[in-house]
């Protein structure tokens, strides 16, 4: 079998504490077992170990301290509950004992058959049953000490402590080894377990899978080139290669050899006359495995307890490996960043190629392939081991869909009606934020309102449509400053204004206008409806001249007579009142008691319907 590795037994010495420098793993290249005891299955207990084999009672039940049972299950007590640790076992049974409450021998095992000074490594499995929640948390730890006597019982060729191995969250199976050499003439040793700890709450084990095996040289198995294993394909072959056993006389002092081969590394057959140090394969067309079997003494390469296997030196053919199977040509939307994919068997890998042939890599040693861009990817497959090519490579098509093209939009509409919103999109599904899925819906709220639409490759865009109102125009007032006209409004929007309904401005003042009766008109610039108010535009003049010459010899403000309600007052600069009337045709030719009034300004107050018109004008000579 395989060499142990060195990292393997520092491991194990980290895990154990208190462990004696005794106890550790063959650091060469074991033998196969010569020696297993698995405990057997069923899920009846028992049977009792043989005579001798213990000092602790069988019980067919709960082993109480000082006793033990063979049983494919632990949960006795408040005990782990969980399986031998033997691989491959249906109600796999172990040795479960309850130490006593004297340190003490628990079981002994003769072996025979050995070889004499030879160096052989004994393991076993052990596992704490305690949990760790158990005995308030502070149950005894399993401790055992592994010893090997000779036959005779008198000479003690090895030993070594576990030291304390606690309660563990889980059940844990931990293995613990032991080398030891036979003597001279010795064929037989005795292999004794010792419980070091004491009865009480805690110190309860279970034990299986105890093996032992020959330990010798660090051997390993190279070719000509340094290589401890070949891998090539099968369009390649016949091959051959000549192989060379390397000890590293780490126990023994000399070697003799028999090679093996193997179809599948588990059954091994000796090659005939392969008793050389090296060994030429013959041609090759498939796959076979090689090693050695090593002992001291040629008479020993026919007792496997008595000799020791090198490490395995692969020879791996391999066919070429088929095309990558396709999962599909891949269909995406832009927004959407994603792949392709194939399939090929365990040991198969994957590289990707812009070509059907030759061409760029674009990726190695994966199934999937990622791409920002459409295109048409080839895979190829490769063999992990040999790295044999796959004669064709399998095309797959990634497609990127453009999203659907929509545009936002910022609408207004007049209050108190509705509207028609639409993705201004065909050949789509809808979704809108109101739940609704037809091509157009028609709202009369203002707000956000979205439609998300889906071609028929499944890609979407979403369209925010924000709605406003618009408020219809309220008239406040109108107001006359001379032939100046200027229509007000209650609110302010986008409006447009006109004196006849015809002609709008986007103005509210109008200039150059005579007094008289007029009508406002107000409406939105979207067309939301129009206002009306009919007003009286009075025009009062700035100056006069009262001179005689039959030209702007009156002061008149035109439009008054349109009113329904007017008084006129005319004062002076000293607040004397020089004029006042309600006649509609009112007029003043510059006069008071029938005398001309010298050139100043005059001020006025007029007050028409509901309006007071207050200011002042010139009378000159």
């Amino acid at each position: 079998m395989k060499k142990k590795l060195l990292a393997l037994l520092i491991l194990f010495l980290l895990v154990i504490t208190g462990t004696n420098a005794q106890l550790g793993f063959c650091n060469g290249n074991s033998g196969d077992a010569i020696f297993t005891e698995t405990f057997g299955t069923g899920t009846t207990n028992g049977p009792a170990l043989p005579a001798g084999a213990t000092s602790y009672t069988y019980v067919n039940g709960e082993p109480n301290d000082g006793s033990y049972t063979i049983s494919s299950r632990t949960n006795y007590f408040d005990w782990y509950n969980t399986t031998d640790h033997t691989p491959g076992d249906s109600n796999g049974k172990s040795f479960i004992v309850n130490a006593s409450f004297t340190p003490g021998e628990f079981f002994r095992r003769t072996i025979d058959g050995l070889c004499e000074n030879t160096s052989y490594e004994f393991s076993s499995w052990l596992l704490n049953l305690l949990p760790q929640a158990s005995c308030g948390s502070n149950g005894i730890p399993i401790n055992v000490r592994f010893q090997i006597w000779d036959s005779t019982d008198n000479n003690l060729l090895a030993t070594g402590d576990t030291g304390a191995i606690f309660s563990k969250p889980s059940p844990t199976w931990e293995q613990y080894a032991l080398v030891f050499q036979t003597q001279p003439g010795q064929t037989s040793v005795i292999l004794k377990m010792l419980n070091n700890g004491v009865g009480g709450c805690g110190n309860d084990l279970a034990i299986d899978d105890i093996v032992f095996r020959t330990c010798g040289d660090n051997i390993d198995v190279a070719n000509s080139t340094s290589e401890t294993s070949i891998a090539v394909c099968a369009e390649d072959t016949p091959i051959n290669t000549t192989l060379s056993a390397n000890p590293d006389f780490s126990v023994y002092t000399s070697h003799a050899y028999q090679w093996q081969e193997s179809t599948d590394a588990l059954t091994w057959a000796d090659i005939p006359g392969a008793t050389n140090q090296d060994y030429t394969t013959p041609m090759l067309m498939d796959t076979r495995f090689y090693r050695v079997k090593v002992a001291e003494d040629a008479i020993n390469l026919a007792n496997d307890k008595c000799n020791t296997v090198s490490d395995i030196f692969d020879i791996v053919i391999e066919e070429r490996p088929d095309a990558p199977i396709s999962n599909g040509d891949v269909s995406l939307c832009i927004d959407n960043l994603g792949g392709v994919r194939v399939n090929v068997p365990d040991g198969v890998l994957v590289n990707w190629y812009d070509a059907p042939s030759g061409g760029n890599e674009l990726e190695t040693n994966k199934v999937f392939y990622e791409s920002s861009i459409s295109g048409t990817f080839y895979a190829e497959a490769i063999s992990e081991i040999a790295g044999c090519i796959s004669s064709s490579r399998t095309a797959v098509t990634l497609t990127y869909n453009e999203l659907p093209v929509v545009e936002d939009e910022a609408l207004t509409f007049c209050e108190n009606s509705s509207i028609i919103l639409t993705s201004g999109i065909s050949n789509v599904s809808h979704s809108w934020s109101t739940g609704e899925t037809t091509p157009q819906i028609s709202v009369s709220e203002s707000g956000t309102y979205t439609v998300t639409v889906t071609d028929a490759n499944v890609c979407s865009s979403t369209k925010t449509i924000t709605l406003s109102a618009i408020s219809s125009p309220i008239i406040s007032n109108v107001n006359s400053n001379h032939r100046e006209i200027t229509i007000n409004t209650e609110n302010e929007d986008n409006y447009e204004y006109s004196l006849d309904g015809i002609n709008y401005q986007n103005s509210n003042i109008f200039n150059n206008f005579r007094g008289g009766l007029y009508t406002a008109y107000v409406r939105s610039i979207e067309g939301c409806g129009v206002v009306e108010l009919d007003f009286v535009h009075m025009v009062i003049p700035r100056f006069f001249t009262p001179n005689g010459d039959g030209v702007n010899d009156e002061f008149k403000p035109e439009g008054i007579d349109l009113a329904q309600n007017y008084n006129i007052s005319i004062f002076d600069r000293l607040g004397r009142l020089i004029v006042a009337s309600n006649n509609l045709n009112f007029s003043w030719d510059g006069r008071f008691n029938s005398k001309n009034l010298p050139e100043s300004d005059y001020w006025y107050q007029i007050q028409l319907n509901e309006t007071t018109f207050m200011g002042h004008f010139a009378l000159k000579r």
